[in-house]
This record gives C-alpha cells, structure tokens and sequence, in this order.
C-alpha cells in the first residue's frame, strides 16, 4: 500500500509478496511460529501530512515453555515491504533510517539480540544492528527497548536522529522483488532482517513480547512509534518525509492487535530438586603410604553426579562418579596425623547435592623395621661367696650402642639396668652364699633395634672355689633359639620357670 501527497512521497508498504519470493531463514530449534498480521496507521509529514493505513505481518519463532529462569532465545521477523518508483508527480529516491522497535518483555531479562545473518534482502547503507536502548533512544544495559536499525541512525528519539538527511539502514531504488527480478510496476522491494532475542525467564507464569508500544509509544504520529522511516523524493527539489507509524486501525483510533503479544511463552516453575543424604564411610586408623577405601553412599539413589571426597578441606583425587548410589575411592595419606574427612555429592538432574558428616582418621606412620639382635653372658664357672666377680653381657651387633642389659641371678634382679655401649655391659657383683646359680641378661632393645634375652651361665659359689675363671654359656643366647625378644613381652617369671 502507499502513501503519497499531491506533492510528495510515498512511505514502505506491507503487501505481503506472491510466493516463490520469500526468503526462507530458518528457526531456532524447537521454536513455535506465531504470525500477527496488523493494520497500522502511518503518519508522513512533508509539506503536507498524510495518514495512511499500512498492513504489517511480524512472525516470531519461540519456545511454547521454559523454566524459571531458563535462558532462551526468540526469532523475530518483520515482513517484506516496497515502495513506488513515482507517487502523485513525485518520484521516490530512496527509505532511509528506518527502525523496528521491540519492549523487553515483561516478566524477563535481556540478555543479548543480534541480528540474523542472511535474513535482510535490498539493504544498504549502515549495516543493521539490535541494540538496546532507553526510553529516550539513548543506548542503554538497562534499557527496556530492543531496536533494530542501522546503529541508532532515526529519525527522532535518538541521539543521532534526523528528518533531513541519509542515515542508517538505506533502502535505495532498485525497482526489484525479493528474488532479484524486475518487478513490472516499478515498485522496488525488501525486506528488514530477523533478530535473534536471548531472554531470561522470570517467575512462573508467561511471557509476551510486544512492539514498542509503552508510554508516548502507543499514540499517533510519535517519536516513540515502533516503526520510523525517512522518505525522500523529488518534485521540485528533494522533499522529505519523516514517517511514524503505530498499530491502529483508523486515524485517530485506539491500538489493535498490533499492539497486543506477538507470541506467548508459559514460564513453567521450576523442578523442586528432592533431597539427598550422603552418609560416609571411613577406616578409623591408617599408616601412612597404605591405600584404604574411603566410601560414599547417597540416598535415594540419584542415578547419576559425581562425589568429591576431602580430607580436611583439600580434595582428594577428582570426583568419583555415582554408581548403584554409592562411590568409591582407594587412597594412601602422605602424612601423619588426624584426618577430617568428609564427601561432597554434587547433585544431579532432580536431587540436591549434600555432605556428609564428618568423620576422622588417625593417620601413623608405620613402625621402623628393627635389626634382631643376640646377648650372651660370660661369667666365672666358679666364685667365692662375698667376692665380687663381673658379670658381662656381649650383644650382636657388636658395635651396638643404646639400649640396657638388667643381669638376672636365679631369675631376680641383680644391680640396676646397665648401659650398653661398644656392644657390651658389665656388672660386678658378690654372690653371698655357697650354691649353684643361674646368671642370664635381659637387653632392653633400642631404636630400630630388638630386644634380646641371653642363655643361661651357671656359676658355682663354694668357699674352695680357684680363682674367677670365665664360664661358657649352655645357650647363644640368640633371639630366636632361646628366649626371644623382649619385643614380645617376655616375663622375669618365665626366665625363673625355665631355670
């Protein structure tokens, strides 16, 4: 349709093409199509005003549904339009600075536009762009207005607007259709490009994206108006005309169904996740360097999500995937001491993450390998009762120092515990009466070495004894073949069993 003057111009009209002239742009995925088809009353103002009715066709390609909080995307389209090669005397020159203004809906958030590569035919001038501004035209983050022009270049409500000069989005005479072919009554066609709208849902309930249409928006012949234009042609000298159209089906009328949502989205509530308990289960003690199994179950069983078991805070090893509702993970602790452990679930599609309580592991490290070692006794074969004679106990290794040796007479203490050094102890003592006695040694061990008990050294105390010589051991006094370590707990009493 057209709009003209007895003088001037003509505006961009809303016939809808034959077919085979479309050009198809294809959709976001599972999107639903909704087409609103609309009258819109246009205001072109020259040296006269004219008001005309122009058909519109904007299509949006949307989601029937998203979650709260979801992020989605929409697709819109305004249809193709042309304009006349001559009007009333005048001919056209070219459509320049046009826009498309969209509100972000309510009930949602911006997020980004961009505009569809591919989906604009007859265009030049400045490249098209979505940009979102604020209700002054200034671009703005918060801005409730999404526009479609060539880099804010309008007629009006913007900083760089103007009713008398090119700018923006041009679309110059090319007395073409869409697909390129000459159109027979010089009318020259095109086609704004799609956008691609990416929004965050709101709470529970819909979304409807609209034109522009808030405020000074929703009347005739305003800045505001979603769709502006500048025309210019030739009658006398260039004439312009600055157009404003809005969705109404009469001058001067109320909005129609223009005005109205051009889709609607149901914003489902969002899935309650179910709870989940996640109960550990831990060694109490462990030696540094063994692996021991540290093991998670999480009920109900959430089919799916990953565990991270923690000693301390820090993590140990990556995430281990839930399986049959349990995890489980072989680890070796480095170091000693207590251990603060604790599983961490993750969540998964419709249950809660959770952590189980605490649990502690004593953590030692292992005991030192000891070298066995051997004492023997040598005393005298025969002593006097009253004279001291000595009593000495020799260890293997040899050169064994650390540790003591308690000599034992008939299975009692004799003197205190003697220090060894240089592989060796010794003790002078008296026996006090006449008789045979058993004498053996108990080593008490040392760092990284057994403890050791000797065999047994009778001595013969008599008065007619010969002076001290050494006595020969009935035993090696060796670990294994005698007595054993002292390691294992051996008892003084045991030594008086066996002599």
């Amino acid at each position: 349709m057209r709009l003209s003057t007895s003088r001037v111009l003509a505006v961009a009209s809303g016939s809808v093409l034959l077919a085979g002239a479309m050009v198809v742009v294809d959709a976001p995925a599972s999107a639903a199509t909704t087409d609103t088809t609309f009258q819109s009353i246009c205001v072109a103002s020259s040296i006269v005003t004219v008001k005309k009715p122009v058909g519109n066709t904007i299509t949006v390609d949307a989601p029937e549904s998203v979650s709260e909080g979801e992020k989605f995307t929409i697709r819109i389209q305004p249809n193709p339009s042309s304009f006349p090669d001559k009007d009333s005397g005048a001919t056209t020159t070219n459509l320049s600075r046009l826009k498309y203004d969209f509100a972000v809906p309510a009930n949602s958030t911006f997020v980004s536009a961009d505009v569809v590569a591919g989906s604009s035919v007859g265009l030049s001038g400045v490249a098209p762009n979505v940009l979102l501004v604020d209700n002054s035209g200034n671009v703005s983050p918060t801005g409730s207005v999404i526009r479609l022009s060539g880099n804010n270049q309008v007629i009006a409500n913007s900083p760089t607007s103007s009713t008398n000069s090119e700018g923006g989005i041009v679309i110059p005479k090319t007395k073409k259709n869409l697909d390129g072919t000459t159109n027979s009554s010089g009318e020259t066609w095109f086609r704004m490009p799609a956008i691609d709208v990416t929004l965050k849902a709101g709470t529970a309930g819909v979304i409807e994206p609209t034109v522009r249409i808030a405020g000074n928006a929703a009347n005739q012949n305003a800045n505001e108006n979603f769709s502006t234009q500048l025309a210019k042609a030739s009658l006398f000298g260039t004439q312009w005309a600055p157009t404003r159209c809005s969705p109404r089906d009469s001058d001067g009328g109320p909005t129609n169904a223009g005005a109205g949502p051009l889709a609607t989205i149901r914003v489902d509530a969002a899935p309650v996740d179910e709870d989940t308990v996640t109960t550990l289960s831990v060694p109490g003690a462990a030696t540094t360097g063994d692996e021991v199994t540290l093991s998670a179950s999480v009920s109900p069983n959430p089919g799916g999500g990953t565990v991270q078991f923690k000693a301390d805070g820090a993590n140990l090893g990556a995430p281990v995937a839930v399986s049959g509702g349990a995890a489980v993970l072989k680890h070796s602790f480095a170091s000693a001491g207590d251990k603060e452990v604790t599983a961490v679930f993750s969540g998964a599609a419709g249950f809660s993450g959770s952590t189980s309580a605490a649990k502690t592991i004593k953590v030692s490290d292992p005991e030192p390998s000891e070298t066995e070692t051997s004492v023997k006794v040598i005393a005298p074969a025969t002593a006097k009762p009253g004279a001291a004679v000595e009593l000495k106990a020799e260890l293997t290794p040899a050169d064994l120092t650390g540790g003591t040796v308690q000599f034992k007479v008939n299975g009692d203490d004799v003197g205190g515990p003697v220090t060894v050094s240089g592989g060796a102890a010794k003790l002078q003592h008296a026996f006090a009466a006449a008789g045979d006695f058993t004498v053996t040694a108990v080593y008490s061990g040392t760092a990284g070495h057994s403890g050791a008990i000797s065999g047994p050294v009778i001595v013969s105390v008599n008065d007619d004894a010969d002076p001290p010589t050494p006595g020969i051991p009935d035993g090696d006094g060796s670990l294994g073949s005698s007595s054993g370590s002292l390691g294992g707990g051996v008892v003084s009493d045991l030594v008086r069993g066996l002599f």
